[in-house]
């Protein structure tokens, strides 16, 4: 599975900065893949949050695990970004 840190966090934010973003655009960030994610992670997780928020595009955050829901809850990023909520039946 993967992680976003001190080491990958860089070609995220390589990969980031490359989109074009505009006040239509939605993004969908599936990270069900994601086990891991650090401080550099969330830096960079919120980075692009502000750059589509100035551009008044939305994000979703979608397929977190609960380790990384805590994480985002902890450091009050879940009352910021949208994410995905699953049903509970």
């Amino acid at each position: 599975m993967g992680e976003i840190d001190t080491y990958t966090a860089p070609k995220l934010r390589e990969k980031f900065e490359s989109i074009k973003i505009n006040e239509s655009s939605i993004f969908e960030l599936d990270l069900s893949k994601v086990e891991y994610m650090d401080s550099t992670g969330l830096g960079v997780m919120v980075g692009f949050y502000k750059k589509a928020k100035r551009e008044k595009a939305k994000i979703k955050l979608v397929g977190l695990s609960t380790r990384l829901k805590r994480l985002f809850k902890i450091t009050g990023l879940s009352e910021l970004m949208e994410i995905e909520v699953e049903k509970v039946e």
